[in-house]
């Protein structure tokens, strides 16, 4: 059956540029380093189409910064993303999957002090879709665009669409962990969830 609900194609901030340079790297690592609390994340990779399982696009998002999409892989991503790390390395990361991003994440030298994994807290409270497009519209009411999920995330320039595609998936993810800490409250399974994310 199709959902009643339109589809949202564009983040609440508009679309984000994408950082590729050394001056666009800072002026996004002061943005979030000045910002406060939790940092949700998401990594884009190219696999079927390159013959590597590294990060092609990294999307932050912080309460004050808005949303950043960062290149891992551009002109100024050797001395940015070092500068990046420094600064938001040991907060608190809210992902989808964590499992499949924290190896991209270590890679460029990103190392979360804390997680808490919106896909481990929908299993632990019994959801039955644990996707993220699933979880955002059932708790949120919002549902979002994925056509652009399996993209080659390699190449350059990045259309303004896949940018927003990217900018979604952490659009919403505060909010989501917000719904999935009160199921697993009212579930008694928040020590659960929070040795799952230690592990």
């Amino acid at each position: 059956m199709t959902s009643p609900l339109p589809v949202t194609t564009v983040p609440r901030g508009g679309v984000p540029p994408l950082t590729a340079s050394l001056a666009e790297y800072r002026q996004v690592t002061d943005r979030l380093a000045t910002a406060s609390g939790s940092i949700a994340c998401d990594v884009e990779r190219a696999q079927g189409f390159v013959y590597t399982a590294r990060a092609y696009l990294i999307q932050l998002a912080r309460v004050g910064a808005g949303i950043v999409l960062v290149d891992p892989i551009g002109e100024g991503a050797d001395q940015g993303m070092d500068a990046l790390a420094a600064a938001i390395n040991d907060n608190e990361f809210i992902l989808h999957a964590a499992d499949q991003d924290l190896a991209n994440l270590r890679e460029v030298g990103i190392e979360p002090g804390s997680l808490f994994d919106t896909e481990v807290a929908a299993l632990l409270v019994g959801r039955p879709h644990v996707g993220l497009a699933a979880l955002t519209e059932e708790l949120l009411g919002v549902r979002l665009a994925k056509e652009h999920q399996t993209s080659n995330w390699s190449q350059r320039p990045l259309p303004e669409d896949w940018r927003a595609y990217a900018a979604l998936d952490v659009d919403y993810l505060f909010e989501l962990k917000s719904a999935l800490a009160v199921l697993l409250e009212k579930a008694g399974r928040t020590e659960w969830a929070a040795q799952e994310f230690d592990h």
